[in-house]
């Protein structure tokens, strides 16, 4: 049957002009997806015929240009174990893979009352029949081969990849299945011959009869299986199993288990049910190794057992001293892909990674960090460090696989590893171009996770990206988004780079109706950036859809607050959705709220504020507020008029003059070592000349991207104050953005946002600032506010100075004569 590529039109991103331009973009017709890890659905089809869509960028006012790698490389044939399944579940979750029937959502062309006027003057795309787009000739055999060996190539098995480690050591032999292994092949003509004896002896085998049946039929060719698995003999022998089940030896009930799994039974099915109770009703009968065993057998049928894996987290409990290098290794892969962590279990796992950590080969260790990460089971920063450090030393022999592995845990654990993280920027950016899709994802996630960005890095993921793009699953094109809007970095091909991801979001629009987290991450990464696509936005601001976002699992008020007004101050003339006024008011309500528990108490952001207090002559002269709240961090406003005399406009605050006139904060040693030297463990040098992380920053990492927002904490509850240290605006009004009319009209002078920064507004070891605090630095200025900018390295060492001293600064900071040269 032949094969007919169609070509689905999208236009060339632009940010200088509101009108796009349009180009061919190709897509693979038949190109198949990786199974997502319980995650995300496979698309319904690939033969569809794809509408055609248009893509408007909006344009923003006052825009200014400024080896070896292993499992993540290889190419694979799919099994046929993996093709038959229908469908799959983590060994110990409940949780079932979605169908693939959901509604997908397309954009058209026409005019909508949602989209921009601007909308109607754009040429639409000339309409072409079915066979105009198709294309001319056939592809070579040569081409269908390379392209079919690509594919192969970007194809992730998770339930295969994660088992690399087990090829390692003969000993993972008894502890685990190997499909691999050479089994000898039955002619098919056996098969109906043990079918008829099934039939004759009518139930009254033997186990041993039993076992022996199912052992020879799971040696029949592969193409064969289902049919035997469809004939009503077949049944007769699973209920003969049944019913003698108590009567099997353990190692024989083994042994059907592994002829299941080679027959490809479904996880639900009545036999497997039975083995389940019985494997739980001996389990404290059976050694160690039999008890992996069967959990290893378990995931390779993916069936959930929960029960079971409790019995068997309970057995190593109690003889977690007795396991041996390879039966730990295999029991924190069983727990990662259960999902499931043991708090009482994984105390005690800390040791035995010390015990073993030089004898680990560098597949086991990444095995290690991936069990650690996919059952969220948190570590010590020093069993984190020492595992960083040892794979710092061996980079270059580790496959690229098992590196991505050790990054997931790293950002989980959210330890920026610099001796590790370098290293990184040497050996990744010439291994990128073989790696997977989704192993690039993790690597350019892992480095804006932990903000820290190393453009070699970030330059080839860029570089490698468009020629791969239509492999993203909506979750990898989201995330990728995000890295490059979280570290505020635009690599040389970035319309290239941004549209491609842009397109593929409009491909995968299907899937975020049950991931509407995704489509938020990613266009949050491109605000960041300064890119809007509207039509995407419009369709993530409808009601139906913001009302999934506010139903989903994660946390998406802020991101949500972030992107909708981001869009009103920056894309005037985007007429598509807006959340309604008592979403803004109970978004900004939440903001001000952790503010006034988590921002505004921070010592160095009081110091600043009485300090400014009493320089211009009271509260009146300076406001901490958030003046835009859906940016997450505070300001300190001040305005100056022409000549630079300060100017009183916080009259609100002057009232409560008295109540905050004594309030002060004790800067003790001990927190100027918090604030200078961030957490009190031990730092590295380069560490140690930078100001830390403030305490309190969140160590876990959810299914979503993280949030590239403040977390810390303040330092030191004893701050905590019940006086307001400002006067709530009233709820969903923001600063107007001001007119020209308006801007004449008004007395010269000049409106200061005073930001007093913290070393998590910027990347890691730099003054890289964060995408996040780029977009609120570019929307003050929009608003009409100049920045002025207490950095941290300059603040938090003042702080232990004279008052004279700070109050010098500010002054210096504050009365700057190119600021008053701006209101002239």
């Amino acid at each position: 049957m032949a094969t007919v590529l169609i070509c689905r039109r999208f236009p060339r991103l632009s940010r200088v002009t509101t009108f796009s331009t349009t180009a061919k973009c190709k897509t693979k017709s038949g190109s198949s997806e990786s199974k997502q890890e319980k995650e995300e659905n496979p698309e319904t089809a690939n033969t569809r015929t794809e509408g055609a869509a248009t893509i408007q960028l909006l344009n923003p006012l006052d825009y200014r240009v400024l080896y070896n790698p292993s499992a993540y490389a290889k190419s694979r044939a799919a099994s046929p174990q993996h093709a038959a399944r229908s469908g799959g579940q983590a060994l110990g979750d409940t949780f079932t893979s979605p169908g693939s029937a959901q509604a997908q959502h397309t954009f058209g062309t026409t005019t909508s009352q949602g989209l921009s006027p601007l909308r109607n003057a754009l040429t639409k795309p000339n309409s072409k029949t079915l066979l105009e787009e198709a294309v001319s000739a056939h592809p070579s055999a040569a081409q269908t081969k390379e392209e079919a060996e690509k594919e192969k190539a970007e194809m992730h098995d998770s339930k295969e990849d994660p088992r690399v480690f087990q090829k390692g050591r003969p000993e993972y032999r008894s502890l685990s299945y190997d499909k691999s292994e050479p089994i000898e092949t039955l002619p098919s003509e056996e098969g109906d011959s043990i079918l008829r004896s099934v039939a004759v002896c009518k139930g009254s085998q033997s186990p041993e009869a039993i076992t022996d049946y199912f052992h020879k039929l799971s040696r029949l060719p592969a193409e064969h299986h289902m049919v035997v698995l469809s004939e009503p003999r077949f049944n007769t022998l699973c209920c003969s199993a049944v019913r003698n089940i108590r009567l099997f030896s353990t190692s024989d009930l083994i042994e059907i288990l592994k002829a299941c799994i080679r027959l490809v039974v479904p996880p639900s099915h009545p036999l497997l049910n039975a083995c389940e109770n019985e494997f739980c009703r001996r389990a404290w009968d059976m050694n160690l190794e039999q008890l992996l065993l069967v959990a290893d057998c378990w995931r390779c049928l993916d069936r959930a057992v929960p029960s079971y894996l409790s019995i068997l987290f309970s057995y190593t409990n109690m003889h977690w001293k007795d396991l041996t290098l390879p039966q730990f290794v295999q029991l924190l892969y069983i727990i990662g892909e259960g999902r499931r962590s043991p708090a009482d279990l994984m105390q005690k796992m800390e040791s035995m990674i010390l015990k073993h950590l030089d004898s680990f080969t560098l597949e086991e260790v990444g095995a290690v960090c991936l069990g650690l990460f996919k059952s969220l089971s948190g570590i010590s920063d020093h069993v984190m460090r020492k595992i960083a450090d040892r794979v710092a030393l061996q980079m270059e022999d580790m496959s690229t696989y098992a590196l991505v592995n050790v990054l997931k845990m790293l950002r989980y654990a959210r330890m920026d590893h610099l001796p590790l993280l370098k290293k990184l920027g040497k050996v990744i950016p010439a291994r990128v171009p073989m790696v997977n899709i989704q192993g690039i994802m993790h690597i350019s996630l892992s480095c804006s996770s932990l903000h820290y960005f190393d453009e070699g890095i970030m330059a080839a993921v860029a570089t490698a990206l468009p020629s791969k793009v239509t492999y993203c699953r909506s979750k990898d094109a989201a995330k990728f988004l995000w890295s490059f809007g979280c570290l505020d970095y635009e690599p040389p091909n970035e319309e290239e780079f941004f549209s491609s991801l842009i397109e593929q979001m409009h491909r995968k629009l299907y899937e975020f109706g049950k991931f509407p987290e995704h489509l938020l991450t990613g266009l949050l990464g491109l605000a960041f950036v300064k890119r809007f696509p509207e039509e995407l936005i419009d369709y993530a601001l409808r009601g139906e859809f913001v009302q999934k976002m506010r139903g989903s699992k994660y946390e998406l008020k802020k991101d949500l607050f972030t992107l909708s007004r981001s869009v009103d101050i920056e894309c005037p003339s985007y007429q598509g959705n807006r959340l309604p006024p008592q979403l803004y008011g109970e978004f900004t309500e939440m903001a001000l709220n952790h503010a006034e528990q988590e921002i505004y108490v921070r010592p160095e952001i009081v110091e600043a504020t009485t300090l400014l207090q009493s320089m211009l002559g009271g509260p009146e002269y300076v406001r901490n507020h958030m003046i835009l709240p859906h940016t997450r961090s505070s300001d300190l406003e001040v305005h100056l008029a022409a000549d630079g005399h300060p100017i009183p406009f916080n009259a609100k605050d002057a009232i409560g003059d008295k109540k905050l006139k004594d309030m002060g904060v004790s800067l003790t040693d001990e927190l100027m070592a918090q604030l200078i030297k961030g957490r009190s463990n031990s730092r590295s040098p380069v560490e140690a000349e930078n100001e830390a992380r403030t305490p309190g920053q969140g160590r876990r990492e959810g299914a979503r991207a993280p949030d590239a927002g403040d977390r810390a904490a303040h330092s030191g509850g004893a701050l905590t104050t019940g006086a307001r240290l400002q006067v709530e605006p009233k709820l969903g009004r923001y600063p107007e953005v001001p007119s020209s009319l308006a801007l004449n009209q008004r007395p010269r002078g000049v409106k200061l946002a005073i930001q007093v920064s913290n070393r998590n507004h910027y990347c890691c070891w730099s003054k890289r600032l964060l995408g996040l605090h780029c977009l609120k630095r570019r929307q003050l200025r929009h608003l009409g506010y100049v920045v002025v900018e207490l950095p941290f390295w300059e603040w938090f060492p003042l702080l232990r100075r004279t008052r004279l001293e700070k109050l010098s600064y500010l002054h210096y900071k504050v009365f700057d004569p190119a600021l008053l040269g701006r209101a002239a």
